[in-house]
Parts: structure tokens; C-alpha cells; sequence
């Protein structure tokens, strides 16, 4: 069985940074890629940022050069989004996903973690 578990969310000034890690423990393959997404209401969830095993990161257009994804491998799977010059528009639930290739959505989730972006 395999857990994702996020965190480091809060409530950020415009244009300030906050660094969101996600853990990811439990029967991982080899090949795998570990993906964040975000859910602002009342819009549907979109990516983020991915990073594949080999460390092959993958980004949206919205994130301009704003965020750097990471991780580390270990005993568990240590995968951290730093976020900076934050707009209100960032505002949302961010999630992290479990897949096999970057391509790919994985049916595991973690509960999430709320970024605000306010003044």
C-alpha cells in the first residue's frame, strides 16, 4: 500500500514563497513518477510540476519559471515543490499523485495541503 502525505501549505503574501513537501512511503515500483496538482474552487484539479524517478521534471505553463520541483529518494520518496513570487491566482488545495511515467495520472492521492495567496 502506498501513503502520500503533504504538507508545508499556509497563507503567503503575493509575490512571498512557501516550500510544499510530499512523502511518499509504502510498495513504490522503480519506475515512478510523483506529481503535484492543485484544485482552486470551483475549477478542476490541474498539474503542477511532476518529477520522474531519474529526476526528469515536468511543469505547467502558469509556472513561468516560479517553481522548482525535487526529490529525494531514500527509505521513502521525499518530493518538494518550492513556489515563489506566489500570485493570488495560485490560490488553492495542492495535491500530490503517484504515477508510473510523466504522461501519467496514478489513482493515489494525498489529502492535500491549502496554499492561500493574500494580501
Amino acid at each position: 500500500q502506498v501513503q502520500l502525505v503533504e504538507s508545508g501549505g499556509g497563507l503567503v503574501q503575493p509575490g512571498g514563497s512557501l516550500t510544499l513537501t510530499c512523502v511518499a512511503s509504502g510498495s513504490i515500483l522503480p519506475i515512478n513518477t510523483i506529481g503535484w496538482y492543485r484544485q482552486a474552487p470551483g475549477k478542476q484539479r490541474e498539474l503542477v510540476a511532476a518529477i520522474t524517478n531519474a529526476g526528469t521534471p515536468k511543469y505547467a505553463d502558469f509556472v513561468q519559471g516560479r517553481f522548482t520541483i525535487s526529490r529525494e529518494d531514500t527509505a521513502v520518496k521525499t518530493v518538494t515543490l518550492q513556489m515563489n513570487s506566489l500570485k493570488p491566482e495560485d490560490t488553492a488545495v495542492y495535491y500530490c499523485n503517484l504515477a508510473k511515467f510523466l504522461r501519467d495520472v496514478g489513482p493515489t492521492w494525498g489529502k492535500g495541503t491549502l496554499v492561500t495567496v493574500s494580501s
